[in-house]
């Protein structure tokens, strides 16, 4: 029998993950994960080269006739309808600029030009991979975060992110938005946390674990995650009102430091009369892998056309 299969594709700043997932049971099939460093500098034939190799390793691993396509997760900016690549001026896949994505892995994977590439937001793919089958999948209305790297969000109604409209900020997403003098990027990232450590002590840290780590006997690493939960709380609170949010999930590396920073956070989000209920994801990457392979399902590919190209 025929399975309804479809892959799912999560591009990061330095690696592709993708495995094959059952659109009928909303499931990663984990037997099929497959992961590839990235060197994102390379040249584009390179970078191809890698996820292609990735995505064939998960085709291998199941009949090609149950699968429906390809989904990817893909960093902006990117031209979510036509799969062409837009980044440049930024330290990552310049050299993709330009190219249409889809021609080329479906051209490296050597099958047929029928075969399906589609495409989403990173952020967006995360938040309707936990409105499909996450945390949020009970509700109607969410906002999902990423905190890591960079300060990921996406906004979904009935399974569909919102990305214009009063209820929501210009792109459907708040990290371009003003904050403490920067944007919000700069203040909900692993850049904040090691910059603000380095300026309170000194010292050189790697990462927002190791900070977490401290923090059991450093007060300043303690005061790090309080200003941080306060911040997020404060910066959060009048979008989550707004678009009158059931839930807010958040992912990313920090997100597993919640402990640290997760009263704070909450106590902010009830002062400032914000009642959404806050959940942990516990899909964690695979809602990302999830939310691409979505756009399989025939009729969510319908109703996030609107979507694509404002994303």
């Amino acid at each position: 029998m025929i399975r309804n299969i479809a892959i799912g594709a999560d591009i990061g700043g330095s690696h592709i993950s993708c495995a094959a997932v059952d659109l009928n049971a909303g499931k990663v099939l984990r037997d099929t994960f497959s992961e590839r460093a990235v060197n994102n500098q390379a040249q584009a034939v390179e970078i191809i080269s890698v996820w292609a190799s990735c995505l064939a390793d998960v085709l291998n691993k199941i009949s090609f006739n149950d699968v429906k396509g390809i989904g990817f997760a893909m960093p902006g900016p990117f031209d979510y309808v036509n799969g062409i690549c837009l980044i440049r001026g930024v330290a990552k896949y310049e050299n993709l600029y330009g190219f249409n994505i889809a021609d080329a892995i479906v051209s490296s994977l050597e099958v047929e030009e029928s075969f399906k590439a589609r495409f989403m937001n990173d952020a967006s793919s995360f938040a309707v991979g936990e409105a499909w089958a996450g945390k949020a999948s009970k509700v109607n209305r969410s906002m999902s975060i990423t905190l890591g790297t960079g300060f990921g969000s996406a906004f979904i109604k009935d399974r569909i992110p919102v990305v214009d409209g009063h209820e929501v900020p210009k792109l459907g997403c708040v990290y371009h938005l003003p904050f403490n003098g920067a944007i919000a990027d700069e203040s909900f990232s692993t850049r904040w946390f090691i910059g603000s450590y380095k300026k309170a002590t000194g010292k050189d840290v790697q990462g927002v674990k190791e900070i977490a780590d401290l923090a059991t006997r450093d007060k300043v690493a303690q005061g790090l995650f309080t200003e941080f939960g306060d911040n997020l709380g404060i910066f959060l609170s009048p979008w989550l009102k707004k678009f009158q949010a059931e839930m807010l999930v958040i992912g990313g590396n920090i997100s597993y430091a919640y402990n640290l920073f997760g009263k704070v956070f909450e106590a902010r989000l009830a002062k400032e009369k914000c009642y959404c209920k806050v959940e942990i994801s516990n899909l964690k990457e695979d809602a990302a892998l999830l939310g691409s392979a979505y756009l399989f399902d025939n009729n969510f590919w319908k109703a996030v056309q609107h979507a694509l190209p404002l994303m």
